[in-house]
């Protein structure tokens, strides 16, 4: 056990329900305990507007951090939407809510407003909870809390055991929440979710305060409650699995034809793209450029189950991608904004492949002397684009140069330093 551990375990809550301790003492058993019920037993699933209305009511009276989480059916469904909403509150209890019948939530985001938000690995939840009107003013991440103070396992039922002795049940981590209605041990699992979200924050908010870190944490909280949504991602089909394996443009062609059809179909659909055709199928049949159904449908992942309309969908896709003049084939690689991939260096330019070496070893000794994974000290991509162009090889350029790249002050405080000392080190 890390001491961040130790510390988090010793005013530990291991009570067999969940609560509290009536008496602010903890019990003192040597194992976990299995969180079995929500406190409260499981709520009704919020899918109408009176419900709705009522519970808005009830967290906007509520006092403290709201816990916050969201389900969604990845590999079942097409995009990222919820299917449940998730949130707890001193003084609200507990409340699940159905964003198909409740789909818009900006009055219970309006209502939360101010209100600091717990989140477990807050950027996979906040897309989604923006769709549905939710966007929180304050944060606090109990994963990236984890990530700072050094816990070696940041999963949320890692970290519930951990720092405060309960055993979480996460067998329906991957189910497809679109299903209604939803069953009983899948709503059970859910309102664990956030049962005791609030506690592991007030134990983490502790040990980052004894570590010297909590105003570092606040810091990257208030940076992803700020971070606008991401743009769209341009040329998506080029992150088909497997398409190291695709060098000629009009093997590339065919595969942005096939995974642009498999997505039109999986939207109308509303299923996982995976579900339609998956990557290996595209990837095998770019490779081979098949001239008709029949040496398509000898591929694999064509011909098993698939009939004949669908086959010939697919061999349209590819037929469109050999009619293309060459002119419109797509390039083999993408435009790189930035500095050029690390494995390009040393025959690009040796001597910035000498400082990024440099300043890769500096800066994994910094991290772990500070007790954090490399890439919440600083991101990698401000160092590379710092070593690839240099400043002046001083603290203060280089600090400069940091926060031009997005790296908060705590980040600037701790690197600058010794990223400067290791780039001096390489000039010399």
């Amino acid at each position: 056990m890390t001491d961040a551990q130790e510390t988090a375990a010793a005013s530990s809550l291991r009570t067999t329900g969940g609560a509290p301790p009536d008496d602010g003492g903890s019990a003192d058993s040597g194992a976990p305990t299995p969180l079995l019920e929500p406190r409260e037993g499981i709520p009704p699933v919020i899918a109408d507007e009176t419900a709705l209305a009522e519970v808005i009511a009830a967290f906007a009276t509520g006092t403290g951090p709201v816990a916050v989480d969201a389900e969604r059916a990845s590999g079942y469904r097409y995009g990222q939407r919820a299917y449940l909403v998730q949130l707890r509150r001193e003084g609200a209890g507990t409340a699940l809510i159905d964003p198909v019948g409740c789909p818009d939530l900006s009055a219970l985001g309006e209502a939360l407003s101010g209100v600091e938000w717990v989140l477990h690995a807050a950027t996979q939840d906040l897309p989604c909870l923006r769709e549905i009107g939710m966007v929180p003013t304050r944060l606090f991440d109990t994963e990236l809390a984890g990530r700072l103070a050094g816990f070696p396992r940041v999963g949320l039922g890692a970290m519930v055991e951990g720092v405060l002795g309960f055993v979480l049940e996460k067998g329906h981590s991957a189910v497809d929440w679109s299903t209604r209605p939803l069953p009983d041990p899948w709503l059970r699992y859910a309102a664990l979710d956030v049962e005791l979200l609030v506690d592991l924050r007030d134990a983490l908010e502790k040990e980052l305060d004894r570590q010297g870190k909590l105003d570092w944490a606040r810091q990257e909280f208030d940076a992803i409650a700020a971070a606008p949504p991401a743009e769209p991602r341009k040329d998506p089909w080029r992150r088909t699995s497997g398409m190291h394996k695709v060098r000629r443009r009009r093997q590339l062609g065919v595969v942005r034809e096939l995974w642009e059809t498999r997505d039109r179909i999986a939207q109308r659909r509303d299923v996982s793209p995976g579900k339609v055709l998956s990557d290996a199928a595209i990837v095998e049949a770019a490779l081979s450029l098949p001239l008709n159904v029949q040496a398509l449908a000898a591929l694999n992942g064509f011909g098993h189950r698939m009939g004949r309309r669908q086959l010939e969908q697919w061999q349209a896709a590819v037929d469109r991608a050999r009619a293309l003049s060459e002119s419109l084939l797509p390039q083999p690689g993408q435009p790189v904004a930035g500095p050029p991939p690390p494995r390009a260096w040393a025959d690009k330019d040796p001597v910035a492949a000498a400082r990024l070496s440099a300043a890769r070893a500096a800066v994994s000794a910094l991290a772990e002397e500070l007790n954090m994974p490399q890439e919440n000290l600083i991101a990698p991509d401000a160092v590379r684009r710092v070593c690839w162009e240099p400043p002046a090889a001083d603290a203060e350029a280089v600090a400069d140069a940091l926060a031009s790249y997005g790296a908060r002050p705590w980040q600037v405080e701790q690197v600058a330093p010794v990223l400067a000392a290791a780039l001096a080190g390489q000039d010399a």
